[in-house]
């Protein structure tokens, strides 16, 4: 188990956003506090509330683990997880240009 000295979520909280096509502003509403408040998250200026995390994970669809997957040990991908949680957002053209590609590197690798 490796030491933490500070728990930092911003990066997470702002991709996590972000591949949801989620503004600060939209976001701030969604949860009910303001689009300052978000950057500052994001920017690690500023710890969410349990409040705030509560009403991310609810907007979004997803757990706690997804905001820290980098400071649990537990999760091997962690940020797999929700660098696609967008995914099911996308239309089904782009979903299956998705699917190619992945299908494409996986059979790429195993000719390797």
């Amino acid at each position: 188990m490796r030491k933490i000295n500070k728990v930092k979520v911003g990066e997470n909280l702002q991709q996590i956003r972000k591949s949801h096509g989620y503004t600060q502003e939209k976001l701030a509403e969604e949860i009910g506090c303001s689009s300052r408040y978000i950057s500052d998250i994001e920017k690690n200026r500023s710890n969410p509330s349990y409040e705030v995390l509560v009403g991310i994970c609810n907007v979004f669809k997803i757990g706690m683990n997804d905001i820290y997957a980098d400071y649990l040990d537990i999760l091997e991908n962690g940020k797999l997880n929700y660098g696609l949680s967008g995914f099911e957002n996308l239309n089904e053209e782009d979903k299956k240009t998705i699917e190619h590609l992945i299908a494409f590197f996986n059979a790429e690798k195993d000719t390797k």
